[in-house]
């Protein structure tokens, strides 16, 4: 049911918030010990929020997320909730204060149902990582779901909520939610305030919307966009209204294919999907445009420098002395800090800071930092190039399908390479959807991204939903 549905059922007294939230929670005591995509279950603050928001209903004052039924990746700060990132660092640690989300979300009276797991600190894409424990994939529990918002993700495919927030660094909507079959939208860089979101690297982070469908992930936008003066990276330009264009027809429309998206690299399975989408959008009268992304192949490697960079700095804050896991060994201060890092922090995440901090050490700063620096501003030049003849563009959101959890996890190299599909978006500040083409041999999720021009996340919900639509008719006769 979408969430207009649901909205248009609570509001006639088809069925009351109280009933609707119950059947989620029965739903995650029944599943989620073998999924664990939650780490913090809200069932009493669920069921006071119901309560709450039935009685708005009930006075006619409700809003479009008044008692609809959500979850929130780990890494969005929830006044009295404990908000642990998925680490040992912060695993007791409660927020005195809501990040902006939350507190649009408290002022429509929505229902958090509770807190999702991730690949700890939001660095991993595979939700392995977890100080909690793996997720695993509701489509085949020996499956990864994907990263870092692969708790989000399984939480809306398996049906534990009616939608999910979640954060993208460098893919971590988009790809968890093509491994887990559901819809991911990452909007334009400061479209949504990052406020209250742990950050893991600031210029690329943005909070994100999971749900069962591109409308619904349009939906929950108009809600929980705009400026915020706690974040002067929020931009005025995001205009909202993000389901005008639904319904429009995809006459004219011009989708960039962009060939390096489409490489050896590339599972064939996925390949033959995505284009088999975009022969259902040239069939729709849109155009499709061959177009080109000659440094896509260093896309990764400029990527994990400056997110590690960033990275580096943003958790230098966890010292133990200040908040965070305190270690009960160190003679000395600089012993007490060291240890309480290496206790708190898991192996990705030391890695990471490592790395980092090597990009940006003297010496090495101009050969590392500047030059994937260099690489960033090439990139956001040639996505400018393809825009200037095409209004969207389609690729595979990741180069597989869900892979079996252990398989690539100890090969760093592997795991970053995974991201190829996805990094340049979060490197250029771009919005992009992936949502579901088809499935492999196995029966697993293949998902496709549209990428748009800054701050039209219109077009591509408009564009994913004509799809999605159309997918769903064929799987219903099939």
């Amino acid at each position: 049911m979408s969430l207009k549905d649901l909205r248009e059922k609570l509001d006639s007294h088809d069925l009351s918030v109280q009933e609707l939230t119950e059947s989620y929670l029965k739903k995650i005591k029944k599943k989620d010990k073998t999924l664990n995509s939650y780490i913090t279950i809200c069932e009493e603050e669920a069921k006071k929020d119901a309560k709450a928001a039935q009685e708005i209903i009930d006075k006619g004052q409700s809003k479009a997320l008044t008692g609809i039924p959500l979850s929130i990746k780990d890494n969005i700060c929830t006044k009295g909730i404990k908000t642990t990132c998925a680490s040992k660092m912060l695993d007791d640690f409660v927020p005195f204060y809501d990040a902006t989300v939350m507190e649009k979300l408290n002022s429509e009276n929505a229902v958090i149902l509770g807190k999702t797991n991730m690949d700890e600190f939001a660095m991993g894409a595979s939700s392995c990582t977890s100080y909690f424990g793996r997720v695993k994939n509701p489509y085949n529990t020996d499956c990864v779901p994907g990263g870092s918002s692969g708790g989000a993700a399984a939480s809306v495919a398996a049906g534990l909520c009616a939608a999910a927030l979640g954060s993208d660094t460098g893919g971590s909507i988009r790809q968890p939610a093509s491994f887990c079959g559901v819809t991911g939208l990452k909007p334009t860089y400061g479209t949504i305030s990052r406020y209250g979101l742990i950050a893991f690297a600031s210029s690329l982070d943005q909070i994100g919307i999971l749900a069962n469908s591109a409308e619904d992930t349009g939906y929950i936008l108009n809600e929980i966009y705009g400026y915020d003066l706690n974040d002067r990276t929020t931009s005025k330009k995001a205009a909202g209204n993000y389901l005008s264009k639904i319904g429009n027809s995809l006459k004219g429309l011009r989708i960039g294919i962009p060939k390096e998206f489409f490489s050896d690299e590339i599972a064939d399975e996925v390949k033959q999907s995505v284009m088999a989408a975009a022969e259902y959008f040239r069939s729709c009268k849109a155009e499709l445009v061959d177009s080109s992304m000659p440094s896509l192949p260093y896309a990764v490697s400029a990527y994990y420098l400056i997110s590690s960079a960033e990275a580096a700095s943003n958790l230098a804050r966890f010292d133990g002395i200040k908040y965070g896991h305190r270690s009960d060994t160190g003679d000395t201060y600089n012993e007490l800090i060291s240890n309480s890092r290496r206790e708190g922090f898991g192996d990705e995440v030391k890695r990471r800071i490592l790395l980092g901090n090597y990009a940006l050490s003297s010496g090495y700063y101009d050969a590392y930092y500047k030059n994937a620096s260099r690489i960033r501003k090439k990139i956001s030049d040639e996505y400018a190039q393809i825009f200037a003849g095409c209004d969207i563009i389609l690729t595979p959101t990741a180069p597989t399908t869900a892979y079996k959890a252990g398989y690539q996890e100890n090969d760093p190299v592997k795991m970053y390479l995974a991201d190829i599909c996805t990094v340049t978006v979060n490197i250029a500040g771009l919005p992009a959807i992936s949502t579901t083409c088809g499935y492999d041999s196995n029966n697993m999720p293949i998902g496709m991204s549209l990428i748009g021009k800054a701050f039209d996340e219109a077009t591509i919900i408009s564009a994913a939903d004509a799809f999605e639509k159309d997918f769903a008719k064929k799987e219903a006769v099939i």
